[in-house]
């Protein structure tokens, strides 16, 4: 076990403030990290896990800067600017929260892996299989492009790409919250295997913690007139930074209740016509190439009901949930709401289709404008939809965001100054400003902290007990946990999973899941 002595990447009072205003979001911390060592750093939603990473790297984005604090490098100060940037480039592998964004979307998997590999090209094609091989990811994944990859397999591209140079120091930002249980088994086999340099690992996984960490820095606060949240080790204990928690109002939390009643979306009677809010007939869609990623797709949403489905990385779980939003119209099959026809393209739906079918993708920071504010974002939806003035609109806006878990001042702020649970939780406001009677929902919970998702799960539990339906792609036991009928996505189709989860042998009912 090292000492901040013999430690290879050290930080000494480590504070990140916000330019606007001068908020400390990341309180003095200090951390060292030694050869072989992984570092694991956890903490609630919003603790500034991501911002000690981006600090470290000095990457903070516009608007958030370093006001004190020191970073080393085997005992050498690491300064802003360009000699952080040379040590960037030729010491750090780094996996961000949204990897898909970091990816060009035009480029092949090959050439992203190989992007700053060097050496005699037969040497740099060899060294992309092996890191395609070591992280479970088929060899003609190579010619696939950044945007025709899953969650999953855009998160262990990224994570290749960050091994690709054999890095010093690894720094890697959830990286396995879009993966399934076996996938998530094959990147902690690969993360061991690394014998050189060290590693930092932000995460709210536990399992993930206990099969790589050596030692825990902990960013939660701690209860007031206590000592500040402390780094875990086998010689003692270090201080680092607190967290003040969102405290949240009562609120009605009926579909329609967050709105004025004038303002009240119409479709309730619709709902009573049909008992069935969404139906999926026979959907089928193919991969960029023409080959079937999904085929014979059959699902029944009624009122109330929450299905989960699951599976492995790559097997078009996303896909589903695009094709039924409208974002990738399938190549056969129907979708029908409250019994009549759906349009395929978004592009083709009227405002009330639009605003019945809402959807919170993977990665919120790719579904939220960079250069809208988080109150303007949940507000446009009831300005759009709605018809509200710009009074109520924005007290309904703060509604919504204590609703989720978040504070009013978080309204002002932009997307790049949150952490990647806050822009989960605005991304999910959003989507309830439309009123929705479905909400699709792709693993709602893989940026949050344990006490965060339990928030916004017995909150999705709320609305469907007032009639919301719920269809969530998940990989996570507590989202699975909470659902009506939780399905299997294998080999292309939909079955049925038993009480533990698993996949059975038995094909969907023509009637679909209820």
């Amino acid at each position: 076990m090292s000492t901040a002595d013999t430690a290879l990447l050290t930080a000494t009072g480590l504070t990140v403030s916000r330019s606007v205003d001068g908020e400390v979001l990341l309180p003095a911390t200090d951390l060292w990290v030694g050869p072989g060592e992984v570092l694991a750093v956890t903490g609630a939603s919003g603790a500034g896990k991501s911002t000690l990473l981006h600090a470290l790297l000095d990457t903070l984005p516009t608007g958030l800067y370093r006001a004190v604090g020191t970073v080393r490098w085997r005992g050498q100060p690491i300064h802003a600017g360009r000699p952080a940037r040379r040590w960037r480039r030729t010491q750090c592998g780094y996996l961000g929260q949204d990897p898909a964004l970091a990816l060009h979307p035009l480029w092949s998997v090959g050439r992203l892996l190989g992007e700053h590999l060097t050496g005699p090209r037969a040497d740099r094609a060899m060294r992309v299989r092996e890191l395609l091989d070591l992280l479970d990811l088929p060899a003609e994944l190579a010619e696939r492009r950044g945007d025709e990859l899953s969650g999953g397999q855009a998160q262990r591209v990224a994570l290749a790409r960050a091994l690709a140079a054999r890095p010093d120091v690894l720094l890697l930002d959830e990286p396995t919250s879009a993966l399934d249980g076996k996938t998530r088994h094959r990147v902690i086999e690969a993360l061991r295997a690394r014998p050189e340099g060290c590693t930092l690992l932000v995460t709210h996984d536990p399992h993930l913690v206990s099969a790589l960490a050596d030692r825990v820095l902990d960013l939660t606060a701690p209860a007031p007139g206590t000592p500040s949240a402390v780094c875990r080790t086998a010689a003692g204990t270090s201080t680092t930074g607190r967290f003040v928690a969102t405290r949240r109002e009562p609120v009605a939390l009926r579909p329609a209740g967050l709105l004025p009643a004038r303002h009240a979306a119409g479709g309730s009677d619709d709902i009573d016509d049909h008992p069935v809010l969404l139906a999926v007939r026979g959907l089928r869609v193919t991969r960029p190439d023409g080959a079937p990623l999904l085929e014979d797709m059959r699902l029944d949403l009624i009122p109330g009901s929450w299905i989960a489905v699951v599976g492995p990385s790559g097997s078009g779980k996303t896909s589903l949930l695009h094709a039924m939003i409208g974002r990738r119209p399938a190549g056969h099959g129907q979708l029908l709401l409250r019994g009549r026809p759906l349009p395929a393209d978004v592009r083709q739906r009227d405002r009330d289709q639009r605003r019945a079918v809402q959807f919170v993708g993977q990665h919120p920071a790719g579904e939220l404008n960079p250069a809208h504010r988080v109150g303007y974002a949940v507000a446009r939806p009831l300005r759009v939809l709605h018809g509200l003035g710009r009074a109520d609109r924005g007290r309904t806006m703060l509604r919504l965001l204590n609703v989720v878990g978040l504070r009013a001042d978080h309204a002002r702020r932009r997307p790049r100054a949150l952490s990647g649970g806050q822009r989960q939780r605005v991304a999910l406001a959003r989507a309830l400003a439309a009123q929705p009677e479905v909400l699709l929902l792709d693993e709602p919970t893989s940026a949050l902290d344990q006490t965060s998702a339990g928030t916004v799960l017995d909150l999705l539990d709320r609305l469907r007990a007032d009639g919301m339906a719920i269809l969530s792609v998940t990989h996570d036991p507590a989202v699975t946990a909470r659902a009506d009928q939780v399905l299997h996505l294998r080999d292309r189709r939909l079955v049925p999973a038993d009480s533990n989860g698993r996949h059975t042998d038995t094909r969907m009912e023509e009637s679909g899941a209820r």
